[in-house]
């Protein structure tokens, strides 16, 4: 499934030059993106965590719990981007069925990501060890 395609009749895409910041960590959250060409990098706590490439996501995770942003974007390199508003996310949630797997599947992989990375133990791991 090509997100960018989507909403891409229905959304004006905007463009960032390579260095510009997308949004910052702890930022109030208004829309996720969806990579359409270019890169853009996921910092926490100023370390990459994550380079989205075009089709990918990213700043979703706001959208889902309301909180502030949990990590700073930056463009890689000159990127255009689809912004995706909470009530066409809700409405994908809602309609497609693989799109809320797909956001699943992906917030999964970076929990692990990130796990791994940031060395990180799980909750039921620290637990036991205390």
């Amino acid at each position: 499934m090509k997100l960018g395609n989507i909403f891409e009749k229905d959304t004006t895409p905007v463009s960032y030059p390579a260095g510009s910041v997308i949004f910052n960590e702890g930022q109030a959250r208004d829309v996720m993106y969806v990579v359409k060409t270019g890169e853009v990098d996921i910092l926490v706590r100023g370390q990459i965590a994550e380079t989205v490439s075009p089709d990918g996501f990213f700043g979703e995770l706001a959208l889902i719990d309301k909180s502030p942003r949990s990590a700073t974007a930056v463009a890689k390199t000159d990127c255009s981007l689809i912004p995706i508003t909470e009530k066409q996310f809700l409405f994908l949630v809602q309609e497609t069925p693989f799109f809320a797997l797909t956001v699943m599947a992906t917030l999964a992989r970076r929990i692990r990501s990130r796990n791994a990375q940031f060395g990180v133990m799980p909750v039921s791991a620290k637990a036991n060890a205390e």
